[in-house]
């Protein structure tokens, strides 16, 4: 599946939701981490998230799709984490 998390937590969180999300998705911009992940690895990142983060003031959005195809992605402004395949 494809997953985008975005997250609004609190300062003194940040670099460890960023942290941890870096081991399994893509950095797209502040905040913002996407990538491809299975069931398993889902499940991993989203109770990773919950250990980290304060429910009563933070927030995390986690979309999933079943495949990229289905997102038609646009960037106005710089691209901050091209992902262009490198050979």
């Amino acid at each position: 599946m494809y997953v985008i998390i975005v997250y609004d937590v609190g300062v003194e969180r940040v670099n460890k939701v960023k942290k941890f999300l870096r081991r399994w998705l893509n950095w797209v911009q502040n905040s913002v981490f996407e990538g491809e992940l299975t069931d398993a690895e889902f499940l991993t990142v989203r109770e990773g998230i919950k250990n980290i983060i304060d429910s009563e003031s933070d927030s995390v959005i986690l979309f999933k799709l079943k495949d990229r195809r289905f997102i038609d992605r646009n960037v106005l402004g710089i691209d901050k984490n091209s992902r262009e395949d490198i050979l």
